[in-house]
């Protein structure tokens, strides 16, 4: 098969690209996909050194062969075993059983347990930071049309300046 890109060499690499929900596969010669910036995948990826280290009965039973492929890519559990690269945002949703407890099994916990973010702003003012806070969610109210939460959050906002 040649490239789909310049047509002059044969295609060594098949390029999925998800964009806005239209699945598009491109079969590409190693240069066109390197000007694309796709690497021909020499090296393994982390995750799975991670699921080979892991093996036998956690890496079989996390990610069999025979489970079902993402509905939306076609990317199978053996897929993910192999590359330890998911296929495509909806993967995380389809193998959310598995991944969390994957992340249990390395991590201990399926939540995050590390530090939090802290502002970098020593010196701003609580009360401008509740301020930002509640326009935030005022938007996000309004944008998903909650628009009891709206008034309240609008209230909150209104007595705050008021006060200042």
């Amino acid at each position: 098969m040649d490239c789909e890109n310049c047509g002059e060499r044969k295609a060594k690499i098949t390029l999925t690209e998800i964009e806005n929900n239209e699945m598009r596969t491109l079969n590409l010669c190693s240069t066109c996909a390197t000007l694309k910036g796709v690497s021909a995948g020499g090296g393994s990826a982390p995750m799975a050194d991670l699921l080979a280290h892991l093996g036998g009965s956690a890496g079989d039973t996390l990610f069999d062969e025979a489970g079902e492929a993402c509905e939306y890519c076609g990317t199978g559990a053996g897929d993910f075993r192999k590359s330890g690269r998911l296929g495509c945002p909806q993967c995380y949703a389809h193998f959310h059983r598995q991944l969390r407890a994957l992340l249990r099994r390395v991590h201990g916990s399926s939540q995050h347990m590390g530090k939090v973010y802290v502002s970098t702003a020593p010196d701003a003012d609580p009360e401008q930071v509740r301020l930002s806070t509640l326009r935030r969610r005022l938007e996000r109210a309004v944008e998903i049309e909650d628009f009891e939460s709206a008034a309240d959050l609008r209230d909150a906002i209104h007595a705050l300046t008021e006060v200042s």
